[in-house]
Formats: structure tokens, sequence, C-alpha cells
């Protein structure tokens, strides 16, 4: 077991002993008639989001409910020990699950570090004491986990790389030596990410137009392919995602086309990291800015979060990798058309999509059936005051 794993035990057996108590006593006096009130939907799973409140991060954990609802967490939201700039910032990636869904990586861009949490099995978050460490530059804003390997983005200027850290055998984060690669002020980094192998990591550059890939040792170095950065298939390659079913393919989206004229590129990821163009690659969604990329554990499914509209494009991916356009499904509600819609996670089971709203500070949940979305409902779930949203995670 995950050495923090032992810990979070404790500490949910601890919270069970405690609800056990409180529903003793709950029930020794509770009328013959308080059976008869409807039960609320089961829980069914946790959704957190990076708050980047100013001047300490904070992270809102909901519980999600069977019905498409959330409630907040007992005690949320969480402080991570860090500091949020508590301005908006675009970036995908902003939280990590890792160890089976029971550590939490957020990263901290006010205070230009990692928090590492345990993930409670009630949902709550508690910081590991020492766990919160440098990111190895300035503005950390996105972050990728395969095995017991992290890298994070930073975007600062005259600090913008991209850093490698491995868990150590107690579960805590470490720098790895040599594992920093240095980027120039004007790549503006977006995304980074690493495909389930470990052997491969692709970054997106925003500012120029520009995708880096590299081939990763086994002690987790970085060795830049032939050729990168490669070029862009469009403007302002922003969310990137590798295929979960086959580690040589990536997907990524291009934000910067203009109105109507979104495209997503797909690209075959080769053994040497050489990234070549898949199909009639860029696919277009007819949108504008589509920005952040999910991909369904099956592989079958794609969907791009198209910011500027609002809306959601969901593509089928066929198996040599191109993709067809299924639909765009826009936001609903009154205010639907003065959102801007960010971040996106998929449940686990793959059942619905949860959509941070920086402009909002509110979270979206659509219901997935296929590539078909619905919304579950008009009304989005707040976020905590101050919160400006970069980053979600579902389990």
């Amino acid at each position: 077991m995950h050495p923090l794993l032992r810990a979070a035990a404790r500490l949910s057996a601890l919270a069970a002993g405690l609800t056990v108590a409180v529903a003793g006593v709950a029930s020794a006096h509770a009328s013959p008639r308080s059976h008869d009130h409807q039960r609320p939907s089961p829980v069914v799973g946790h959704v957190y989001v990076n708050d980047n409140t100013a001047p300490a991060n904070t992270i809102a954990g909901f519980d999600r409910h069977a019905d498409g609802t959330l409630t907040p967490i007992p005690g949320s939201p969480f402080a991570t020990g860090g500091a949020g700039t508590g301005s908006v910032i675009g970036s995908q990636g902003a939280l990590q699950l890792t160890a089976g869904g029971r550590v939490l990586l957020a990263v901290d861009p006010g205070s230009n570090d990692i928090s590492e949490l345990l993930v409670g099995r009630d949902g709550r978050l508690w910081p590991v004491p020492g766990a919160r460490i440098p990111s190895g530059g300035d503005e950390p804003l996105s972050i990728a986990v395969a095995r017991r390997l992290v890298y994070v983005a930073n975007a600062g200027a005259g600090a913008s790389n991209y850093t490698g850290f491995a868990f150590d055998r107690f579960g805590r984060l470490h720098p790895l030596p040599g594992a920093t690669f240095a980027l120039p002020d004007s790549a503006q980094p977006g995304d980074v990410l690493i495909n389930s192998t470990a052997t491969r990591l692709v970054g997106t550059r925003v500012g120029t137009s520009q995708i880096d890939s590299f081939v990763i040792d086994r002690r987790g170095g970085l060795h830049a392919a032939a050729g990168s950065p490669f070029a862009a298939q469009g403007a302002g390659p922003f969310g990137s995602e590798f295929d979960p079913t086959d580690p040589g393919q990536v997907f990524v989206s291009n934000a910067h086309g203009g109105p109507n004229a979104g495209t997503v590129s797909a690209f075959s990821d080769g053994p040497d990291g050489v990234l070549t163009s898949i199909g009639d690659s860029p696919f277009p969604n007819h949108q504008t800015a589509p920005c952040w990329v999910e991909i369904s554990r099956d592989g079958r499914h794609l969907f791009a979060v198209n910011t500027a509209v609002p809306s959601i494009s969901s593509y089928e991916i066929h198996r040599d990798g191109t993709l067809s356009l299924v639909g765009n499904t826009p936001f609903a509600g009154p205010n639907a058309s003065t959102l801007a819609p960010e971040d996106a996670r998929l449940s686990p089971d793959g059942s619905t999509l949860w959509v941070v709203d920086s402009k909002g500070d509110a979270i979206s949940g659509f219901a997935v059936r296929g590539g078909q979305l619905s919304q579950i409902a008009a009304a989005q779930t707040a976020l905590p005051a101050g919160a400006t949203p970069f980053g979600v995670v579902v389990n």
C-alpha cells in the first residue's frame, strides 16, 4: 500500500467512527415519522476544483450524487498550504489524482509550489505535512502524472520550464536531478502530459503555436525528439491528451483559429518521439476557441470544450486515430452566453463530464451517452467566494 494511503486509512477510520457515533445519537432521538422523508441521492464519488484563491489557495470538494447533483463536502474548501493568484489562468491539468485516486496533487501558482493532499474515504482532504515543495520554476499551471513520475509546466517569465519529480518510497515527491527543460518566455505553456507507459511527454506552447515532444528514459529524464518543438496545425495549441488505449496517439486542440474555425489535431507519437499527422488532421468542429480536451477511458470519444461559444464538441475516435465530429452541445441556462468554460474531466465510469467555468466561478455537469451530451441542469454549482478556478478532477 502507498505509504500515504496508510495515513489516509487511519484518518478515514477515525472519521467513520465519529459518523457512526453521531448517527447513533441522531437515530435515538428521531421521530417515528423521520423515515418518511425522501432520502438524498447516494454519493457515488467526488469532484475537486483548484480554486486558485489568493492569498491562500484552496480546493473545493463536492460529493457527487447518483442523480448528477453536487453538494459540498463537510470542511470544503480545503487549504492546500500554498497560494493562488486570484486571477484567471488558462491551462489544463492544474489538479491530478494518483495512487488509485487517494492522493491529490495541486499547483499553487501564487507561491510557486506543488501541494500533496490525502483523499479520505469520505472525500475530505488532508494536507501531507512537509509535502508541499517548490515547482522548479515560476507560476506552475499544469501537472502530468504516470506511475511514479510527475512533470510540472511552469509559465512564469524567466523561469518557464518543464520540471520532473518522482515519488519516493514514503510517497513524497522529490525533484529529479537534471530533469528540467527550460522554455522561452514567449512559449506560454498550456499543458504538459505523459502517456500511460511513462515513455513520452508532450507539452503545448500556446504563445508560439508549437508542440514539444520528448522521449522519457528509465530515470525519468527528457530527450527532445528530432525536430521538437513541432509546428502546430493551428494557432494556439492548448489542451492535449494521449489516447488512454493507445500510448502512441496524442490529440491537441487548436484554440486561436478564429470564429467558427476551431480544430483538433491528431498525431502519432513514434518510438523516437517524432510527431506525425494522422489522416486529414486537423479535424474541424466549426466552433470558436476549443481549449480543453478530454478522452473517454475506452478511447472511443473525445470532448473539446469551446470557451468562446460556449459549447462542447464531441468526436468519435477511430482505430487509426482519425476523428469524426458527432456534434456540438451548447451550454444551457439564462447566463449561458456569459460563461467561460475551461478544464473538463469525465467521471471514472464515463457517465458524466464535469466542466469548470472560470468566469462564473462554478461547475457544470453533462450526462454522457457514447458521444452524445446533455446538460444535467441549467443551474450551475457555485464554487467558494473568490475562486478563479482552473483545474478539476473526479473520482
